[in-house]
Parts: C-alpha cells; structure tokens; sequence
C-alpha cells in the first residue's frame, strides 16, 4: 500500500480496497512528507510516519485492542487507511471581497482592499482526518481554501486596525502585518490539525475615487507655488505658439495671450499697497561721560543748536561700526555748516 501523489493540491486521499479488506504481512510504504493513518469502522486508530512498514498486531496496537486481537490475528481484516500530504501547500491565495473600514491617523475613516497569499500544512492529521475530512476519499486544497481565506480576512481588520500606521507607510509595513495575520491564525486553527506558517500580503490599496484625491494631493505637493507654475506653463505656452505659424497656432496664440493678459490685468487691477514706513534712524551721543538718546533727526538737531552736541561730540547709531566725533559722520555735517568750529589755542 502507498500513495504517488500525481497532483499538486490532494491533501487527503484514501487506498482503495477490495471489499475494505487488508491481510496481515502487507506492506506499507510511507513517503517523506506523508502519514498513514489507520480507521477501523469510523474510529481513528494507528498512523504511520515516513517508512517501509510490515503490518502485523505488534506495530497495530490500537487496531489489536478495537479489533479484539489478544493473540495475533492472521486473517484478512477491514480497515482503511488515509494518506495525509504533510507538505507545505504554497501559492494559496486570499483578498477582500468587501472593502475593510479603519480609522487612519492621517486621513481618518478609510476604506481598505487588500490581497496576497499564503501557504499551508497539516499539523496533526488524526484531528484533521476528525474535524475536516471525515469520510472524503479525496480532500483536496479548494475544499479549505475559502475557510482559510475568510479567517485571514476577518483577522486583517484587527491587524490593521492595531498597527496604528498611516496609510501613506502601510507599504512598509505589509510584512509586519503578515506576521501579525500567521500569530493570529496560529491558536485558531491549531484544534483543526492545521498550520499557515505564512501569510504574504501583496498589495493594501483604497477606492479608485481615494486613490485619485490622493494623486491630486500628490501634484499639488511637487507644483509647490500655483501661482508661479501657472505663469510658467503660459509662457511656455505662448513661445510654442509663436513658433507654429499656421491658424491653428494663431488662434492657440491668441487664446492663450488672452488668458496670459488676464492675469496680468487681475494682477494690475489689485489695489495698490503702499509702500513700507521708512526707518528713522536713531541716535545716541556721549555726552559729560555719560550715553545719551536715542535721539531723532529732528531732536538731534535741536541739540545741536542748543550746543549740548558739538563737533567733537562722540555720537553712533546702528550700522556704524564705533563711536565718531560729530562733525566726522557725512550725515551730520549739514547740522554744523553754520556753527564756528572751536578757538585755536
């Protein structure tokens, strides 16, 4: 007895026996990757792992005591026998039929799609043989196939939900995701004798309408000024139509000199704003030892003309790089042109 799995996605499949019977001193071959598993009238009795096998009641132990054998029983008896694939199933695909809402730090309530695949195996093929097979002499992936995916997709919720991740970076974040969905499914499906040792996520996309708002963001982001990018692109626009001479430039020429002396007109028919105050400078002079001001124009004139500032007056605004006499700064010469400079000695 054996099995040479001729297909890429048969699970379980069960040895056809004439009239169920198997005779003491058969053979049976077990492959890598494969259990035999022994069922005497609907209970799940001996299983075999990887070998060349010799039945007899010595390695039948379970069988023996179901079937009575205390002393050896050499007749032909009924049972079956299931092999179970242990392989790794790979390629298996899972995705959202229906859009999945999570609330996005950034963007708030959204509408999530997601896809990719996975991959399974047995890991206990008596309590899968129990729980998912039962008397199928042919289980094959697509029979568990659209359990698996529906168990992925109800978990993604909450894995997308807790990863706290702004859609704009759940690209870098689908392999932790992945990781999160095989924990997940690890303890639920553990009592069916199965195992997704791994769950690729491909893709995690939002609504065409989502996906058009956000390109829209995206060309407002790299135009950077609006303002600035139109006037450009006028330009441009009127140098390509000076360059084709035929009507059809003309009138592109002219249909876009009109919207070029558009802006220009809004531009010149904003009102005016003056222009800013300007600065009076303000000065300080040293005067008995001491910093007086700041002092105006104005108010450093009538200390001039009050003689309290003279020409060997020490005086500095900001800008000048140390205190200068009076009389030595271009700008406060005209206060002394009609003042006498001091008595030589």
């Amino acid at each position: 007895m054996e099995w040479l799995d001729a297909s890429r996605d048969t699970i379980v499949w069960r040895f056809p026996r004439y009239h169920n019977e198997i005779k003491m001193g058969a053979r049976l071959v077990v492959r890598e990757s494969q259990v035999a598993v022994f069922v005497n009238e609907g209970t799940i009795a001996d299983a075999f792992g990887p070998g060349t096998h010799t039945l007899h009641t010595q390695n039948l132990p379970v069988l023996s005591t179901l079937k009575g054998w205390k002393y050896g029983f050499e007749s032909p008896f009924k049972a079956e026998v299931y092999f179970v694939n242990t392989r790794q199933f790979t390629d298996l695909k899972w995705g959202t039929q229906n859009p999945v809402i999570v609330r996005d730090p950034e963007f708030g309530m959204v509408r999530l799609r997601a896809y990719g695949a996975y991959a399974m195996r047995i890991s206990d093929a008596r309590r899968f043989l129990t729980e998912l097979v039962g008397t199928d002499p042919e289980f094959r992936t697509e029979e568990v196939a659209g359990y698996l995916q529906q168990l992925i997709v109800s978990r993604l919720t909450s894995a997308l939900a807790t990863a706290h991740v702004s859609l704009l970076d759940m690209a870098a974040h689908q392999e932790a995701i992945g990781a999160q969905l095989t924990e997940a499914l690890a303890e639920q499906l553990a009592p069916l004798g199965l195992r997704i040792p791994t769950v690729i996520v491909q893709n995690i996309s939002v609504p065409p309408e989502v996906e058009q708002a956000l390109d829209r963001r995206t060309q407002m982001g790299i135009i950077g000024d609006l303002q600035r990018y139109t006037t450009f692109q006028t330009a441009n626009a009127i140098e390509d139509a000076a360059r084709n001479p035929g009507a059809a430039g003309v009138g592109t020429g002219l249909g876009v000199g009109m919207l070029f002396g558009q802006q220009l007109g809004n531009q010149a028919s904003a009102p005016a704003q003056p222009p800013p105050l300007p600065v009076t400078p303000q000065w300080y002079a040293g005067v008995g030892g001491s910093q007086q001001g700041p002092f105006d124009p104005a108010a450093l004139a009538g200390q001039v003309g009050a003689g309290a500032i003279t020409r060997e007056t020490l005086v500095w605004r900001a800008g000048m790089p140390q205190w200068t006499p009076a009389a030595d700064v271009a700008e406060l010469a005209p206060l002394f042109a009609h003042t006498p400079p001091p008595m030589p000695r």
